[in-house]
């Protein structure tokens, strides 16, 4: 158990604020995705322009702190109580957010990897464990990572009523995959109608009041090409 906010914040390496975002999320460098560095080569894929290899994100301070959160993931065996710690400190209650110029927020959602991706089937059962300690908040984990995400369901079932996992398509103007039911696509076409279109870019690049992305009842989620 932790005493403080910060003491569980050095466990972890911190968590990630996009401003995008409605609530705080965790990232690691988009350099060691395993799906997406082998897509980031191929022409029209979802991959091949990331927005998590270039900007800030590629910044040398910005990669550091990136790499040590991925030494925390790998190797502190407190990085699962403090993960759910601090979401069910800043998810579950108004609080002042950490390093922004908001005064509060209330919100039950928290978003996996605004930059990178699940490392191995262990990463994302220690994400199923922190779903399971964290009831009361909602989580979206985008993924390309397939395979890890069936051998998960092969082994240990369903995953849990409060973790939305959504398999991200390969290629701009691609379908969504078949074998699982929650998706997102990316697309060039206006009428490109999949389900629900992702409202952000018709609102200053921001969810606002929007939170398909971590409702189970959407099955699949279009976000227009940048």
């Amino acid at each position: 158990m932790f005493n403080t906010v910060k003491d569980a914040w050095a466990e972890v390496g911190g968590l990630s604020k996009p401003s995008k975002m409605p609530s705080y999320g965790y990232s690691l460098s988009a350099f060691k995705c395993k799906v997406g560095s082998k897509l980031r080569n191929i022409a029209n894929s979802t991959c091949s322009d990331c927005y998590a290899l270039k900007g800030r994100y590629v910044f040398p301070n910005v990669q550091e702190a990136l790499d040590r959160r991925m030494d925390r993931l790998l190797n502190n065996p407190k990085w699962v109580e403090a993960m759910a710690f601090l979401i069910n400190h800043y998810c579950k209650n108004k609080v002042k957010m950490h390093r922004l110029k908001e005064a509060t927020i209330t919100n039950n959602v928290f978003r996996w990897h605004d930059s990178g991706d699940i490392q191995s089937l262990d990463h994302l059962q220690k994400i199923v464990a922190i779903a399971e300690l964290t009831p009361s908040v909602r989580h979206w984990l985008p993924t390309r990572e397939v395979a890890m995400v069936r051998d998960y369901q092969k082994q240990y079932g369903e995953f849990p009523s409060n973790l939305v996992v959504r398999i991200s398509a390969t290629m701009i103007n691609g379908l969504p995959h078949k074998f699982h039911r929650h998706t997102s696509t990316v697309s060039t076409a206006k009428d490109f109608d999949l389900g629900w279109t992702c409202p952000a870019s018709k609102q200053d690049n921001k969810c606002g009041t929007c939170r398909a992305c971590w409702d189970s009842n959407v099955e699949n989620i279009t976000y227009p090409l940048h």
